[in-house]
């Protein structure tokens, strides 16, 4: 049985005035689908890059991948999941931005008692961005110095607390001291203002000229060959958004020029392809997060009709940790 609900589309690419607050069909779950009543959706840079066509979808449709709420309904075959289970996703089809979403069942994982919806929302892509960068894409052992840009981000934040847990020593970017100290109340070991400091030069003060095996770069096009020269030779740079434009133009030549570099674009998707994989990584996260190791910082809520605003404010880097939407 279909239900109607409120869900922002857009008809579109362009600025957050696009961002229309529809009331949309949402059928009833399909096989290996579940229906979720959403509480708390998380906003994330990859749903800018849907709104202008930077990456590019077919119009008219909706925005976000990640939220939390409870099962609805449950379609045949689905075995882990029950009516009124407590859940989240950080992997849906798009259209997260919404009061109800159909989403195939093996993209979400029960939430344990502890964690919060709001906090569930936020964390879910954030949260599994970090714990595959960590733990799979560089395997971080503990005792290890990184370099992690915009360390005062929604992902930054996770990233810094996740760093002092595993023992690792993480140098931070950030833009102003505001965001510094914030970035060192998480746990950053080191902070880099990168409007006043040289984010190279300082890295290498700080590693006693060794540089970092690995840089974590989830900015683009700005960092690029800043995060290179940060790298030892044979280091990992690690490219995982464009917050600043994608990287274009590379010349390989560049990375053996600079000590036989390697170089990898994931993404989260490629490292949580079933749903053992995906409960794995996010009983990883949760687990740090009921042990209290892992707080969530959100810093702004916003209403459902009020997500253009939203996005508004995090293009303009006017946003600190977390940023949601709330439905209750």
């Amino acid at each position: 049985m279909e239900t109607q609900v409120k869900a922002i589309r857009i008809e579109q690419h362009g600025g957050p005035d696009v961002l229309k607050l529809a009331t949309i069909d949402v059928p009833a779950p399909q096989k290996n689908e579940v229906t979720i009543r959403q509480k708390a959706v998380g906003l994330n840079f990859i749903d800018i890059y849907f709104r202008t066509g930077l990456y590019p979808h077919p119009l008219p449709h909706g925005l976000g991948f990640e939220a939390s709420g409870i099962v609805e309904a449950v379609g045949e075959n689905v075995r882990h999941l029950k009516v009124g289970d407590r859940v989240a996703y950080g992997q849906s089809p798009i259209g997260a931005y919404a009061e109800a979403h159909n989403v195939p069942a093996e993209r979400v994982v029960k939430i344990p008692r502890g964690v919060s919806f709001e906090d569930a929302a936020a964390l879910m892509l954030k949260g599994l961005t970090v714990q595959y960068l960590f733990r799979q894409t560089y395997r971080l052992q503990g005792g290890e110095t990184i370099l992690f840009h915009a360390a005062a981000g929604g992902v930054g934040l996770i990233a810094c607390q996740w760093a002092r847990a595993l023992g690792v020593k993480l140098i931070g970017t950030v833009s102003t001291p505001e965001k510094a100290a914030l970035a060192k109340a998480n746990g950053a070991w080191e902070v880099i203002d990168y409007s006043r400091e040289n984010v190279a030069e300082r890295v290498l003060e700080l590693t006693d000229g060794r540089k970092v095996p690995v840089v974590y770069d989830g900015v683009g096009k700005d960092t690029w060959s800043t995060s290179l020269d940060c790298l030892e030779p044979r280091g990992l740079m690690v490219s995982f958004g464009n917050a600043s434009g994608p990287v274009e133009g590379v010349n390989l030549g560049v990375l053996a020029a600079k000590g036989s570099l390697f170089v990898t674009r994931p993404k989260l998707g490629d490292h949580v392809t079933t749903h053992e994989k995906m409960q794995s990584a996010s009983d990883e996260l949760f687990g740090l997060v009921t042990k209290k190791k892992i707080r969530i910082a959100i810093g702004q809520r916003f209403a459902l009709e009020d997500a253009g605003a939203a996005q508004e404010a995090l293009a303009a880097r006017k946003t600190t940790g977390a940023t949601i939407l709330t439905l209750e």
